[in-house]
């Protein structure tokens, strides 16, 4: 990492309920993480992935654990459609925990692309939230939006905002956590001031996609926030009491 020694780095929002699966898979050594979303899942230009980095970095952290990540993210697509690849493309791959990222091309894409509407999107994420709870035992991790120009113009901001929002409360019904990119990398701009022109992809003409180093600080962030998911779930476990002898 390359933050400036002096100021303390932005850190993820923790996650509100504990990886329980996720760890109990670890304890097994071996773990399958399906990562599905659009070109921040896939991949943009010669920028590699936040799922490979984050794989690596959990990885180092669990060495004792096979760790296997399935990317399964497409680009340009949104919720509606990853839902019908679901059955394929997530539930039989049986996987441990799975990441989620949604919401970007509801809000970006032009209206020439055909967008999903807002509603249809949230729809599309509250009944694969449900499907995910009926058909797998993973734990579900949703992410948010990513904080950069072109979600945060007049036209669009509003939207975004309404969209992350959204994506909470999505999550907090079906009880799953979210990685909240969005306010992350609003910390990043804001409390560490990094500008735009090192956060985005300087290949983008559309201001849209991550920079290498802001993927970087993602997929790290992503890290920090499931190992302290695994570490909550590994402190619910109770500990049984001795039973108490009689004099």
């Amino acid at each position: 990492m390359d933050s400036d020694p002096s100021q303390i780095p932005v850190e993820p929002i923790p996650f509100e309920h504990g990886l329980t699966h996720f760890a109990q898979s670890l304890t097994t050594g071996r773990a399958k993480i399906v990562a599905i979303g659009s070109s921040t899942t896939a991949g943009h230009g010669n920028i590699e992935a936040y799922p490979e980095r984050l794989k690596s970095f959990l990885q180092t952290e669990y060495p004792k654990a096979e760790i296997t990540m399935v990317n399964k993210g497409i680009g340009g697509q949104e919720a509606p459609i990853e839902l019908q690849r679901f059955d394929t493309d997530v539930i039989a791959e049986r996987p441990d925990l799975v990441i989620w990222q949604v919401g970007t091309n509801a809000v970006w894409q032009s209206p020439d692309q055909n967008p999903p509407s807002f509603n249809a999107t949230a729809g599309a994420i509250r009944d694969g939230l449900v499907k995910l709870r009926e058909e797998t035992q993973a734990n579900v991790i949703l992410m948010d939006l990513q904080y950069v120009p072109a979600v945060l113009t007049p036209a669009k901001k509003e939207k975004a905002i309404a969209m992350v929002e959204a994506i909470s409360k999505l999550a907090r019904d079906a009880g799953v956590n979210v990685f909240r990119r969005f306010a992350f990398m609003k910390g990043l701009y804001e409390v560490e001031q990094v500008s735009f022109d090192r956060m985005v992809d300087p290949a983008d003409e559309h201001r849209l996609h991550d920079s290498d180093w802001a993927t970087h600080r993602v997929a790290w962030a992503m890290k920090l926030a499931i190992v302290s998911g695994v570490k909550k779930a590994q402190s619910s476990v109770a500990v049984p009491s001795r039973p108490s002898q009689a004099s």
